[in-house]
């Protein structure tokens, strides 16, 4: 090592000791409440997380079937790294905690690339964020980073991560029609449909590559690649009026529809009451219960189904002003086809495909054409087509139980994904602006309260159903990681089956990845990759997270400035 970089080393280790000098900032405002005292904190589902006390069943003196790892070992969570990434990793962190740079971040960048061009542009960015959060360019550059995981016992998830995020207003609840809230989209331009097709074809490569380096792999797909975001926001208002139409059917609130409800409902809405409610209701109720409740409801009434449903309507009202056009019948159509296209190689392959979430007002659409996938691929040997859940989101464990519970009727395996979220301020500035009620948990300890509790939820329905369930912890929240262990040796699951595994993403949160793959549980890095351009949305969501979680980035640096400072010893 030169002279100059141990003058680094010894600059940085004597700088990072300042760090537990900074006083954190409130974090009052955000989704997760203040800082707690001996417990852990995260601000997304990628942040990162201060370790909170061990829960009593890590204190029996009998070994657990599952041990926890020691996620304070540095030696074990970098000694793959080299020095040079390790320097890099501490500036990188050591940027994000700088508001003015995280705050006009983009502001910054679009002045760069006027100033100085892009290509000097990309380059810093390159040596600095890109470098340290995206694994490369493309699958051919990002391969030596898989294989270098796989040795540490560390799978890969690639992700094509450029994002496209299309602005759009959610629906106010009122009577004002859709054209005024800006809401109805005629048209859709022939380069979205060519630019998704590409996407499949990126997918594709993305779930060859998975296949290459061996069984257990996953590859992520984002829904709003296969489709205009803006068909995303309309199919979306549809299922999400579909749905209020189950609510006002269901008069008493008890969760079913009933004969007479059906029928009262029906008539006060549809003009053919006389001719079609029999026919009708049976179609709904095929096991002949007399009852009709929302799983069934919404299998049966999907948005391809509204107009042939509206077209009895006795008014238009807000069910009819969100049916899909013809023109936007066939565009569904096309991304269904993009979707099983993808879900028919993942199955060939023997690669699990992750449909990640994303913002509230394209979910339902993209919940809407995971369950049709889940349906047709999640029938053989084990789950193919995993669903992923925020936590953050109120309504994230009813949506939850009625997936597991629509799984278990129609008789295919159920793959989740668990995240705390990763849309916060989006999600509320757009409920706030549409005068809805904010869709995000009211403080930490309500999303927490989630996420173990929906972890537990699923490793107890993986014992007791006879269809397969498997779960991912994505996860960089540490109490989070050992109360899933603890429930793990709760309820029998070894950390070699296929029932659960952890994720984390690329970049973040070494010391729990590497501690749990040294430890034989099945871990995975969300391996992401793209242009420099592409994937800034990603990056920069990167930033402002890291900037957020001041407890969490402390730590990391901690150890890097650890594991930095025992290689300068072992030099002499």
């Amino acid at each position: 090592m030169s002279l100059l970089a141990r003058h680094f080393i010894r600059t940085f280790h004597r700088n990072c000791g300042l760090i537990r000098s900074h006083v954190r900032p409130s974090l009052s405002n955000c989704c997760h409440g203040p800082v707690r005292e001996k417990s852990s904190f995260t601000a997304t589902y990628e942040g990162t997380s201060v370790h909170s006390n061990a829960s009593d069943s890590r204190n029996n003196t009998s070994t657990p079937k599952n041990p926890v790892p020691d996620f304070n070992d540095a030696h074990a969570a970098y000694e793959s790294k080299s020095t040079k990434e390790l320097l890099r990793a501490a500036a990188c962190f050591r940027l994000c905690r700088i508001p003015f740079l995280v705050n006009n971040a983009e502001s910054l960048l679009r002045s760069s690339r006027f100033l100085l061009g892009g290509w000097i542009t990309d380059a810093a960015l390159k040596t600095t964020l890109f470098g340290h959060f995206c694994a490369g360019e493309d699958q051919d550059r990002i391969r030596p980073v898989i294989q270098k995981l796989k040795d540490a016992g560390i799978g890969s998830i690639l992700d094509y991560a450029a994002e496209n995020d299309q602005p759009a207003a959610p629906a106010k609840l009122e009577d004002k029609s859709f054209e005024e809230q800006n809401i109805r989209v005629q048209t859709y331009d022939y380069e979205s449909e060519a630019q998704c097709d590409r996407h499949v074809d990126t997918f594709l490569h993305c779930i060859n590559d998975v296949a290459s380096f061996g069984p257990d792999g996953f590859a992520a797909v984002k829904i709003t690649a296969l489709g205009n975001p803006k068909l995303l926001a309309r199919l979306s208002t549809a299922i999400v009026e579909a749905k209020r139409l189950f609510q006002i059917f269901d008069s008493n609130g008890d969760g079913v529809i009933g004969r007479d409800e059906f029928e009262f409902g029906y008539n006060k809405f549809f003009v053919d009451g006389e001719t079609r409610i029999k026919e009708i209701f049976e179609e709904f109720d095929p096991d002949n219960s007399g009852m009709i409740d929302y799983i069934t409801w919404s299998m049966m009434l999907s948005p391809r189904d509204l107009p042939r449903i509206v077209s009895s309507c006795q008014a238009a009202g807000r069910l009819s002003e969100a049916c899909p056009t013809g023109e936007e019948i066939e565009l569904l159509e096309n991304m269904y086809d993009r979707g099983r296209t993808l879900g028919e190689a993942a199955a060939k392959a023997g690669v699990r495909l992750l449909i990640d979430a994303e913002q509230v007002r394209y979910q339902p659409a993209i919940d809407n054409l995971v369950l049709e996938l889940q349906r047709q691929f999640n029938v053989d040997d084990k789950p193919i087509i995993y669903n992923t859940y925020q936590c953050y989101l109120q309504d994230s464990p009813e949506r939850l139980r009625t997936d597991v519970k629509r799984a278990e009727r129609f008789n295919y395996h159920f793959g989740a994904k668990l995240v705390r979220g990763a849309y916060m301020e989006s999600e509320r500035k757009l409920a706030e602006d549409a005068g809805l009620p904010d869709p995000i948990q009211p403080n930490i300890d309500a999303t927490h309260k989630c996420y173990d509790e929906s972890v537990d939820f699923l490793l107890r329905h993986s014992i007791d159903s006879d269809q397969k369930a498997e779960l991912m912890c994505a996860t960089h929240n540490q109490s989070s990681i050992e109360n899933a262990i603890d429930a793990m040796n709760k309820y029998g699951v070894d950390r070699k089956a296929s029932t659960i595994c952890f994720a984390q993403l690329y970049g973040m949160s070494d010391h729990l990845s590497y501690n749990l793959g040294k430890h034989d549980f099945r871990v995975f890095k969300y391996v992401p990759y793209g242009e420099v351009h592409e994937v800034m949305p990603y990056l920069l969501r990167r930033a402002r997270e890291n900037s957020a979680i001041v407890g969490g980035a402390t730590l990391e640096l901690n150890m890097i400035k650890q594991e930095l400072g025992s290689r300068m010893r072992r030099l002499g």
